[in-house]
Parts: C-alpha cells; sequence; structure tokens
C-alpha cells in the first residue's frame, strides 16, 4: 500500500496521530460517546479517519464541525470534492486527504483490509467505537497496546435513546435542519442545534429529501458517469439518463428503460446501475425481479440496444470496492455476475469488447454509409415531425441511431 496523492496540509501527518475505527454497521446507539471523543479530542494532534461508511461519514463531518485537525485516508480516488465542510477545512490548512493505492506486490489481498494495515502502522493512538467481534477489524487489534475502546461489552447492547419529543417539527426547525444538512454539517451538529434523538433526526431527514435507497442509486449512478469521463471523450455522448420520478400508482413509461443509455462510435449500449453493500445470493429477490428483467430484455430487443448490468459491492456508492459487468440476458445468474469484475479506469474498453460480434454495421442496418437522397431527407422529416420515434426511424429507414440523428441535426430537426 502506498500514498498515491496527498491534498491539502501534509504536516498534519508529522503530528501525533490518532486513528478511529469503527465497524461499518454501527448502532445509531453509539453515536453520542463517539460525538463525545470528538468534542474532547485533543487539538495539538491530529485525528485520522475514513469514510467508507455512513457512521464513518457523520464522524468526519463532525471532526471537521469541531475544528480538529484531520487526516482523511481514501483508496484509489477522492470523489466528494463538493463537500462545503471538507473546502472550508482545506482552505484553513486542518485536513489533509490521503489517496492510497494497493501496491502490485500486495497480491489480491482486499484493499481496505491493506488500508487499515497501512495506517494503524503509522499512527500512535487508536480509538474504536462499535468493532463487530466478528469482523476484520477486530483480528487487526489483536496484540496492540494503544488501542482505547470507547464502548465496553456492555455498552454493545445499546440503550435506547431518551424517547421523542412529543411535539411534531416546526417549520423553523425543518429548515435548520435542511439548512445543516445541505452544509454537509452532519447529524452531531444537526443534533445540537435542534435537540432531538439522532435516530429521530435521521428519520426526518430521509423524510424531506431522497430517500436513502434512492440517493444511493444517484450517487452510483453519478459514479459511473464521471468515470467514462464523457467531456473528454468526443465519440461518446451519455443520450438518456432516467430519473425515476413517479407517484403512488403512476409510473412513466420511460421507467421500464435501463437507467442510462449511451452511444460510442456508432453503437448504442446502456447500463443499468446497482450497488449494494454485500454481494446478493438471489439475482430475482435483491437484485432484479422477473418482471424487470423481461422489460429489460424487451428494451434491448425493441431498440436494437445492448443492455449491461453494471453491479457495485461494498465501500460507498460514490467509490465501492468492486465492479461486476455483464450483458443482461435471461441466462444471467449471481454466479455468472460474479466473475465479471472490471476495473474502474477501463470500464468502457471492457463494454466494448462485450459487443455483440457482427461482420459489419450494414449487417444491423443495411442502409449504413449509403448517401441520402432527396426522397429520404423530406420523408425522413415527414415522419420525425409526425413524432416517429427515432428506434422506429432506425428500422424504417435502415440505418443507426447516429445516422439518423445526425442527418435530423443537418435537416435542422434537431
Amino acid at each position: 500500500m502506498r500514498i498515491k496523492q496527498a491534498i491539502g496540509n501534509r504536516e498534519l501527518w508529522r503530528r501525533e496521530k490518532t486513528l478511529f475505527l469503527t465497524s461499518k454497521r454501527a448502532p445509531i446507539g453509539c453515536y453520542e460517546k463517539v460525538f463525545r471523543w470528538v468534542e474532547e479530542f485533543d487539538k495539538w494532534g491530529c485525528a485520522v479517519c475514513f469514510n467508507t461508511s455512513e457512521f464513518e461519514e457523520e464522524v468526519l463531518k463532525a471532526l471537521l464541525v469541531c475544528n480538529v485537525p484531520t487526516t482523511l485516508v481514501v483508496l484509489g480516488k477522492f470523489n466528494d470534492t463538493y463537500n462545503v465542510q471538507i473546502e472550508r477545512a482545506l482552505k484553513e490548512n486542518r485536513l489533509l486527504i490521503l489517496v492510497m493505492q494497493p501496491e502490485e506486490s500486495d497480491g489480491k489481498g482486499f484493499p481496505a483490509r491493506l488500508r487499515n494495515q497501512y495506517v494503524i502502522s503509522q499512527v500512535q493512538h487508536i480509538v474504536c467505537g462499535y468493532i463487530n467481534p466478528n469482523g476484520s477489524i477486530f483480528g487487526l487489534l489483536a496484540g496492540l497496546n494503544n488501542v482505547t475502546w470507547l464502548l465496553q461489552k456492555e455498552d454493545l447492547r445499546m440503550a435506547a435513546e431518551q424517547p421523542e419529543k412529543p411535539y411534531r417539527w416546526t417549520v423553523a426547525e425543518d429548515k435548520r435542519l435542511l439548512r445543516m444538512f445541505y452544509e454537509d454539517m452532519g447529524i452531531h451538529a444537526i443534533h445540537k442545534a435542534i435537540d432531538r434523538p439522532y435516530s429521530t433526526i435521521y428519520d426526518r431527514i430521509k423524510s424531506l429529501t431522497m430517500s436513502d435507497e434512492l440517493l444511493k442509486g444517484r450517487e452510483f449512478e453519478d459514479y459511473i458517469v464521471s468515470l467514462l469521463d464523457i467531456p473528454n471523450n468526443n465519440d461518446l455522448t451519455l443520450k438518456e439518463w432516467r430519473g425515476d420520478k413517479n407517484l403512488p400508482g403512476v409510473y412513466p413509461e420511460n421507467n421500464s428503460a435501463p437507467d442510462l443509455v449511451f452511444e460510442y462510435k456508432d453503437h448504442t449500449f446502456a447500463i443499468e446501475c446497482k450497488w449494494r453493500s454485500h454481494m446478493p445470493k438471489d439475482m430475482e429477490k435483491e437484485l432484479l425481479s422477473a418482471d424487470r428483467l423481461a422489460s429489460f430484455i424487451q428494451y434491448s430487443t425493441k431498440n436494437g440496444t445492448t443492455v449491461y448490468l453494471l453491479l457495485g459491492i461494498g465501500g460507498l456508492p460514490n467509490d465501492p470496492d468492486v465492479l461486476l459487468l455483464a450483458p443482461l440476458t435471461k441466462e444471467l445468474t449471481i454466479e455468472t455476475l460474479n466473475k465479471g469484475i472490471v476495473r474502474s479506469n477501463n470500464l468502457l474498453e471492457t463494454i466494448t469488447k462485450l459487443y455483440p460480434k457482427s461482420k459489419s454495421l450494414r449487417d444491423t442496418y443495411p442502409n449504413h454509409g449509403a448517401p441520402w437522397h432527396k426522397e429520404d431527407d423530406q420523408r425522413l422529416a415527414d415522419l420525425y415531425k409526425n413524432s416517429t420515434t427515432i428506434p422506429e426511424l432506425m428500422t424504417i429507414f435502415g440505418r443507426s441511431r447516429h445516422g439518423i440523428t445526425s442527418r435530423l441535426k443537418k435537416l435542422g430537426l434537431q
């Protein structure tokens, strides 16, 4: 494991460092003790943390809001570039971001475990929040004498928080919560400002903003679009991005389409994006229902478009541990999907290698490359003005999507 990039105040890495460790699924009842540690942190030192779980993100936000000198360690790439608190801390020289990358000699070990081992070897103190006794972190701490446990065994039962205030949320509280939420201040700062239990604040945030499931899905889609680096690739165009907007019982027709539709060098492909914290065991129950899969296959057949399933596993939606890619077919299983590991830096290359093989574009589009005649232009214009869809025009004229859209642009119709 090596440091690939250092962003911010490098002097912080020379200070006495305290690493905060926690298991991913930390009960909300442990938040109070952890945030008390944050508030009491000696600012002559430097706190070191990760951001690979929801709880770690909240601890990072609390450290930044409390002006604690902090080193954030990330794997592969730093993604949270628009975080208000991170931007402010960088300007004030109280944050260092270390981007880590495994060495080739590290073998095939899990990157997160290699990162943990490296950082543990570099710090003077380790402070633990909730640690799952059956998890990998617990084993890494065995035999170390520089570990402080914020939670004792009896704390793991997590006594219930104080009952919620009996009165409803006021408009003033909602406004304050939303303002602090969008300023990335974190749940602890909101808790102190509004004096509500952490669990209640979580629920209120979810009711006022995008649901947690939709938010994670959108974050993963954002990540995939950023990987494809569209602004710097003239051959790649994002044609459609499904929005998932609906009311109870009312769904737009395009919600049956995949999340993303691209055109690359005269070939159209679509991606259905999914992120899961752990590898699913059942395709239909945990990933894609039979009806949903059938709708994608129908979309693929109707539009002549290859549809891929791109699954992110572990880490965060905007920084998954593993990417798995496979064409969406009736034969797709968890076992075959599990073999489709793809590197983030060659995603587009991998997709193009999975294109259905054909002798030439004319096998699919008989008129590909043929000249357009005046009669063709007039017919194309008339059909397009009468709301004929692009896929229908592709079939009628025997031309690719790019061939149709470029001619429409030349005719001034797009």
